[in-house]
């Protein structure tokens, strides 16, 4: 495995990105499962957004999903400086510098959209940060995973208690964290959320990150890396939130998903739509009609 992310992440970026175009597409013929979670989370966009070309996003965001998978192979094993230089342009970086200028300690918010470990990369390259991580389902990938992610300054934190305290302690001590705000949590092994409407329709959402940032007065900064055409590289944003999260968890999860909603509406082919954003955890209340 080692070996074939380690050949899968030294192609030149237009050639991983046309493999990931094809197991984009392979994935998309061979699970059913698939098709039905991508096109019904692609229906509540197009219904939300008024989005008037339906046909053509679903069409795009296949290939798009399986860039996803493959460029995972570059941010977890390409020499960093080669990482770094795919980013071309940053967008929002002077609210990061001044959030620092008030020694703040920074909450980085990045969802399943474009890569997220480019975006993560970017920021080792400029200050330090602890990423809070779950593990891969395929056992065999975490350590290329980790391994890909300590790089540079960076460190992890596994998404169970003791990973929770060291993001914030680090919070607490000035630092820098990554979160994902759109992984649905598992009541069972701790993670707690409430039911809040993403894209109109209820979704089991975090109440981490909220807690997090009123616990060390952390600035809040949604990010994510956008995919440029043709493989010539990445263009990150960032947004700071534009209000602290409110202090009733229901009200802070509307403001998560919005902001979530907001970078989407930026480059909605390239959000993991196949992902099951709206199923109904284990141990978590009912879904509300």
């Amino acid at each position: 495995m080692s070996l074939l992310f380690g050949l899968l992440g030294r192609l030149p970026l237009r050639l991983n990105h046309a493999i990931g175009f094809c197991m984009g597409w392979l994935a998309w013929w061979f699970s059913a499962r698939h098709r039905r979670i991508t096109r019904e989370n692609i229906d509540r966009y197009v219904q939300f957004s008024g989005c008037d070309d339906a046909g053509r996003l679903l069409h795009a965001a296949i290939g798009e999903q399986g860039k996803g998978m493959s460029e995972l192979a570059v941010a977890w094993t390409l020499p960093l400086e080669r990482i770094y230089a795919l980013v071309k342009e940053c967008h929002g970086w002077e609210a990061v510098e001044a959030a620092k200028r008030g020694d703040k300690a920074i909450i980085f918010v990045t969802p399943h959209l474009g890569c997220y470990d480019i975006a993560g990369r970017y920021l080792e390259s400029r200050l330090p940060i602890t990423a809070l991580y779950r593990p891969p389902k395929l056992k065999s990938l975490e350590p290329i995973m980790q391994r890909g992610r300590k790089r540079g300054g960076a460190d992890t934190a596994s998404a169970d208690a003791a990973g929770v305290r060291a993001l914030l302690k680090t919070l607490k001590s000035g630092g820098n964290i990554v979160i994902l705000p759109d992984q649905v949590p598992a009541p069972g092994q701790g993670g707690d959320g409430v039911w809040a409407d993403f894209f109109g329709e209820p979704a089991y959402t975090m109440t981490l990150l909220p807690r997090l940032a009123h616990s060390a007065d952390a600035a809040v900064m949604y990010f994510f890396a956008e995919r440029l055409v043709g493989g010539d590289g990445y263009r990150v944003h960032i947004l700071p939130m534009t209000a602290p999260f409110d202090n009733e968890k229901d009200r802070a999860a509307l403001q998560t998903n919005a902001m979530v909603e907001k970078l989407i509406a930026m480059a909605p082919a390239q959000y993991l739509w196949g992902y099951n954003r709206y199923k109904q955890p284990a141990g978590a209340p009912p879904r509300p009609s």
